[in-house]
């Protein structure tokens, strides 16, 4: 009887864990496949951000990953945001995927690397609704090789993980 109460004891801790390892302050997260042929420059990454809390600051990241066969040390992109009012703010942001002497910054297994990058800290969306981010690339490639997958972070600020 002793035995069967540590192993419930036991699962009730373990369960706490695990419940408490997979709480996220992710408000959204999603990633865009790029196609296998290529990211063509007129090809657009969208992203439909719900925001339900204007009070709370966020952290918002675009995460790059990349295969080795990316031909460059840096990415450009071109960002658009349309608020639920529809305002539309554009930005140009520069990645750095690999150092100097080539070797790649982001982490990852096998051939794909994953690099996430801190676009906008602490961050308020001034009202509720869908927030559209638009992301293209901004190499001189129409069709830019290399890339797997763009994606979009936002997190609230303070919460804890």
């Amino acid at each position: 009887m002793k035995n069967l109460k540590n192993k419930f004891k036991n699962g009730v801790i373990l369960s706490s864990l695990l419940l408490i390892a997979c709480t996220s302050n992710d408000a959204f997260f999603q990633y865009n496949t790029i196609a296998p042929e290529g990211w063509n420059k007129d090809s657009l990454c969208v992203f439909d951000i719900p925001i339900s809390d204007e009070n709370s600051t966020y952290n918002v990241y675009v995460n790059v990953r990349n295969r080795g066969e990316y031909p460059y040390q840096n990415l450009w992109l071109f960002l658009q945001k349309m608020s639920p009012d529809s305002v539309i703010l554009n930005d140009s942001i520069e990645l750095y995927l690999a150092d100097q002497r080539g070797k790649w910054l982001g982490s990852g297994i096998g051939s794909v690397l994953e690099m996430p990058v801190l676009y906008q800290q602490n961050v308020k969306f001034p009202t509720k609704g869908k927030y559209q981010y638009k992301i293209g690339h901004g190499m001189r490639d129409t069709v830019l090789m290399g890339i797997n997958d763009i994606g979009m972070r936002v997190e609230k600020v303070g919460s804890s993980r």
